[in-house]
């Protein structure tokens, strides 16, 4: 195939700093297409989820005496020619490989960040690869060395295309595994859009069947508490009128109410007020929760470790 012929004479180039900062800083370039100051998505996204539909037949399997030797490939940084085309998004020759290697355990294959060509391909914001990939049976629950599915990806980045790509093209029990999976930030698909306040994918989480209530890991929070920590006064609005538990508490005894102490958003502590449980309405005598300084150096952290794991180069 003429990528492997390429690949033999030519070595590609984009690791030409150190392995740690490979993949991330130099993908500025490609995140810069998603705008992540927005802060709902409003009636266009919601229509543009509804317009992304995808046929999504078991494609058949490659015969197993068909070994090309192109799959055997890999760089010393863990990288398969796959990986490489979809970095540089060589789509034609990336989809050519997925063609031939339907089924094949060479779809699943993970760098040494523990990436696979289908979370690259989200990285990258290819959904057309990302759907062939998922036709093709590559495994979308397999997490990266943050212990991000493909999914938590799409939701971090608010990739409309790829997120209702892979919503759709998974079955039932990986979209039911995939959204209760907590990265190694403690956050599960719910949090992040929380985090960075996508609200279209928000209310689409909920209905595609994820705990409103699920608390993350580090403090116990829930997407009601971190929509108060971060002052988004319309995410603390649809949560509560999807349902979300106003008297759940997090591992320090705090309610979402609790949390408007000290915070300027008048309206969100009265809304909490009405609703929070009387009982529940004084703070407890434990430690009260980090300040909002240390909240948004803790959602920062999440950020940086994203795209700290890739370089492109010309």
């Amino acid at each position: 195939m003429d990528l492997y012929q390429t690949y033999r004479h030519n070595q590609m180039d984009y690791n030409a700093e150190s392995r740690d900062s490979k993949l991330g800083k130099g993908l500025q370039s490609v995140d810069d297409r998603v705008d992540s100051g927005v802060d709902s998505l409003r009636e266009d996204v919601a229509a543009e989820l509804e317009r992304v539909r995808l046929d999504c037949a078991p494609a058949p399997r490659i015969p197993e005496e068909c070994c090309e030797p192109w799959r055997k490939e890999v760089t010393e940084d863990g990288d398969t020619l796959l990986h490489l085309a979809i970095i540089h998004e060589a789509k034609d020759h990336a989809m050519k490989m997925i063609d031939l290697s339907v089924n094949d355990p060479f779809l699943n294959t993970q760098n040494y960040q523990r990436q696979t060509p289908l979370h690259l391909a989200v990285i990258t914001e290819q959904p057309e690869v990302v759907a062939s990939l998922v036709r093709a049976g590559c495994d979308p629950q397999l997490v990266d060395d943050s212990g991000n599915t493909a999914l938590h990806i799409a939701c971090r980045k608010g990739s409309v295309t790829c997120f209702s790509v892979l919503t759709q093209a998974c079955s039932s029990s990986q979209l039911s595994i995939m959204l209760s999976t907590l990265n190694y930030s403690g956050h599960n698909c719910l949090h992040l859009v929380s985090i960075h306040g996508y609200l279209s994918l928000v209310e689409r989480l909920v209905e595609l069947g994820a705990d409103i209530n699920a608390k993350e890991r580090n403090n116990g929070r829930t997407a009601l508490h971190l929509a108060v920590d971060l002052q988004n006064q319309a995410l603390v609005h649809l949560l509560i009128g999807k349902g979300a538990d106003v008297n759940s508490l997090t591992y320090g005894g705090h309610t979402a109410y609790h949390l408007t102490y000290g915070r300027p958003n008048g309206a969100i502590q009265k809304e909490l007020y009405a609703l929070t449980a009387q009982h529940l309405r004084e703070l407890p005598d434990s430690e009260e929760e980090e300040d909002s300084e240390e909240d948004e150096e803790e959602y920062q952290s999440d950020d940086d470790e994203m795209y700290d794991d890739i370089q492109l180069m010309g």
